[in-house]
C-alpha cells in the first residue's frame, strides 16, 4: 500500500499562510524532493488552483513572472510534470496532468489510490489534509516550521474532533533556518 504524506509550511506561532514563510533555495529544494518521491499528489480545489497559477505559466514558457527567482524553476518544473488529484465537489473538470475526485466520494477515492503499487501520494493545502486527518488516512506529517512569527492565521488542524498523537522519525534543518520534522501517527 501507498502512504499518503503530507507536507505544510507553518510558522513558529502555528500560520500556515502561504505568503509568510521563509523562502529560500534550501526550501525549494526540499519540496521538490519530497514532489519526486510521490507517484500523485492530491489537491484541494484551492491549492489546485492557487499552485496552477503560480507554477504552470513558468514550467510551460520559461518565463518567470517578477516575484520567481531562478532557483524556482527546477520546482516550477518538478510540480508541472506530476500527476495529480484534485479533490472537488464544485469544479466540473481539471487539466495539468489532474484527474477529478468528487468530494463526497473522498474516503473511498483515497483509500483506492492508496491501494494502488507505488512509492506513496503527497497531499498538500490545508482543509483536505484535515478531512484526510479525521479519517485517519494521512500516514506521514511533515511539517515546516519558518522562525518567524506572522501574528495571524490561518492556522492547521483547528477544529480536529480527536487529538492524533505523533511520533518524531527525522528533522533537517533548511538554510534559513526552518526545520522540516516528520511525523507518523503512533499506533
Amino acid at each position: 500500500m501507498r502512504p499518503l504524506r503530507y507536507s505544510i509550511n507553518v510558522t513558529l506561532d502555528g500560520c500556515c499562510d502561504h505568503r509568510v514563510g521563509v523562502v529560500d533555495e534550501d526550501l525549494h529544494r526540499h519540496a521538490a524532493e519530497n514532489i519526486v518521491r510521490a507517484d500523485a499528489l492530491i489537491f484541494g480545489r484551492v491549492t489546485y488552483e492557487m499552485m496552477e497559477a503560480a507554477w504552470r505559466p513558468p514550467a510551460e514558457t520559461g518565463l518567470r513572472p517578477d516575484w520567481m527567482a531562478d532557483w524556482m524553476q527546477p520546482f516550477a518544473l518538478t510540480i508541472d510534470a506530476a500527476r495529480k488529484y484534485v479533490v472537488s465537489s464544485t469544479l466540473q473538470q481539471v487539466d495539468w496532468n489532474a484527474e477529478l475526485v468528487r468530494g463526497d466520494h473522498l474516503e473511498h477515492a483515497v483509500r483506492r489510490l492508496k491501494q494502488q503499487p507505488g512509492n506513496g501520494l503527497f497531499v498538500g493545502g490545508v482543509k483536505l489534509p484535515q478531512a484526510l486527518a479525521e479519517l485517519g488516512l494521512i500516514d506521514e506529517y511533515e511539517f515546516v516550521v519558518h522562525p518567524r512569527l506572522a501574528g495571524h492565521g490561518p492556522t492547521l488542524f483547528a477544529g480536529l474532533s480527536k487529538h492524533i498523537d505523533l511520533k518524531l522519525v527525522s528533522r533537517l534543518e533548511l538554510g534559513s533556518g526552518a526545520v522540516a520534522m516528520l511525523y507518523e501517527p503512533r499506533t
